[in-house]
């Protein structure tokens, strides 16, 4: 399986080599970084060659890293039916770069490409309908990227004298924020079932 990996990753970059920036496999999977303003491109490629057929987009996702220039790497999923195989294309970004969509190649990615959105805030240019997917449409920034407060900014609840739910601003103690303890159990007052075996050796 990993020579066969191995060849069709030669064989696409010797095919593509204006779209493919290196590739590896690892762990029996075939993973190709692409060039941001060539993936439409090799995105057709991939399923009209005849010897990768990749017709099924699995999944589109994005990583981020903060700590890099290139923050965000956005992770496609093809499946190829007719010759078993899957490959995964990786494209880097800067925070404040658009990546093309391919919405027009595969239709499917309409909806992964809006959940991108949604949790990263990356931009899919040439979208038909770039919104958000899975949070309300008031929600204030991408929940999937680590700058991100696990608190969120606000809070929905239902206010019965308004009859209507409302939107508020997060408030929170200091003290719930930040926990000193190493665990939920150290600093405890009380002994815990078994603590006593530790003080009998």
């Amino acid at each position: 399986m990993t020579e066969a990996l191995n060849e069709l990753g030669a064989q696409i970059e010797a095919k593509r080599p204006e779209c493919v920036l290196a590739w590896d496999v690892t762990h029996g999977e075939l993973t190709i970084n692409v060039k941001p303003s060539n993936i439409v491109g090799l995105v057709e490629f991939l399923l009209s060659d005849a010897a990768c057929k990749f017709s099924t987009l699995v999944d589109i996702t994005a990583v981020d890293y903060p700590e890099r220039t290139k923050r965000f790497d956005v992770v496609y999923h093809f499946l190829s039916m007719y010759t078993n195989q899957r490959v995964r294309l990786r494209v880097c970004l800067r925070e404040d770069e658009m990546l093309a969509s391919i919405v027009d190649v595969h239709p499917s990615a309409n909806w992964f490409e809006r959940e991108v959105f949604d949790m990263f805030g990356i931009l899919f240019t040439g979208h038909p309908d770039l919104r958000r997917l899975l949070t309300d449409y008031g929600f204030r920034g991408h929940p999937l990227r680590k700058d991100f407060p696990t608190t969120g900014y606000t809070e929905v609840r239902y206010d019965e004298a308004q009859k209507r739910v409302v939107y508020e601003p997060v408030k929170l103690v200091q003290e719930y924020r930040q926990f000193d303890f190493m665990s939920p159990w150290e600093g405890a007052e009380y002994i815990l079932p078994g603590d006593e075996k530790e003080g009998a050796k």
